[in-house]
């Protein structure tokens, strides 16, 4: 596996690797990966000849007093994962690498989708995250690309920055990866005190008693503001948690919604706050035909 720390070294790799001729697939990061992690650059392996993988610790995505200084870092053990994982090629470039000197373009996806959830705590978050992937999506030219459904929003704003720029990409998205307790893993879990650690568990315990609820079919069981309360008090069980959103909204506009449909794909969203530590998570909800009658 190589490590490539600038653009010209990328170009030189692809002749190299007759990458002209191979498909490619890219798995963007911030580091200090994980299983999750690891899982998409596995899927990438999996479907294409090459796999690059991006270790950038992008300071556009984060507001002034969020963990960007902070955040964790690793080369040496990332390289070691990426390799175990399937990766042909670790790109970690230097910030001047991908913002030039000078450098004043953004690309900004506008819209609700990127207004609500995350969107509204860090609103700014966005146009850095879809700056940074638009800039490595022409550095590396991937014919597909590999995200979390973790970061469900996240996802959708790049798929529709692709549409909208017609970049020549498919948008892969994988299944969250879990810790055996439910947490959903995530670099900024090595924040987490022992004792936040043990609580931050409610929260997939809360989006799965959501999921039960619902599958039970009891009549009103489909009223999202119901639902929304069955999460957050579960939650708030939990004397260390800081609800920062609860929200039910179809799964593929982000549109909000009153009830759940039959047929409709629905995502129950959560962030939560444990001390400085911010963890999102989410569920995709569904509901069978004969629960129809609680519509």
């Amino acid at each position: 596996m190589r490590l490539i720390k600038t653009v010209f070294e990328l170009e030189a790799w692809f002749v190299e690797t007759g990458r002209r001729n191979k498909t490619l697939g890219f798995v963007p990061t911030m580091g200090y990966l994980h299983e999750g992690h690891c899982s998409l650059i596995k899927a990438a392996k999996a479907q294409n000849e090459l796999v690059v993988v991006s270790i950038f610790v992008n300071p556009t995505q984060f507001a002034p007093g969020e963990d960007f200084e902070n955040y964790p870092s690793d080369i040496d053990r990332d390289c070691k994962l990426a390799i175990i994982s399937g990766a042909d090629a670790v790109f970690n470039p230097e910030v001047e690498e991908i913002y030039i000197p000078g450098s004043s373009t953004v690309i900004e996806v506008t819209g609700e989708m990127t207004k609500k959830l995350c969107g509204a705590s860090r609103p700014m978050h966005f146009k850095g995250v879809t700056t940074v992937v638009g800039i490595f999506f022409n550095i590396v030219r991937p014919d597909k690309a590999y995200f979390g459904q973790k970061d469900a929003q996240q996802a959708l704003i790049i798929k529709k920055m692709v549409m909208d720029l017609h970049i020549p990409v498919e948008v892969i998205v994988c299944p969250i990866v879990r810790e055996a307790d439910g947490l959903a893993m995530s670099s900024r879990n090595v924040y987490l005190s022992p004792e936040e650690r043990k609580q931050a568990s409610c929260i997939s315990g809360a989006l799965q008693k959501a999921a039960e609820y619902l599958e039970n079919g009891v009549e009103d069981r489909c009223n999202v503001v119901q639902l929304v309360e069955i999460i957050e008090s579960h939650i708030r069980r939990q004397n260390m948690a800081s609800i920062d959103y609860v929200r039910i909204i179809d799964g593929e506009t982000f549109d909000d919604i009153a009830v759940i449909k039959p047929g409709r794909t629905v995502l129950a969203a959560v962030a939560v706050r444990f001390g400085k530590t911010r963890l999102i998570d989410n569920r995709i909800l569904s509901i069978s035909w004969e629960v129809q009658k609680c519509l």
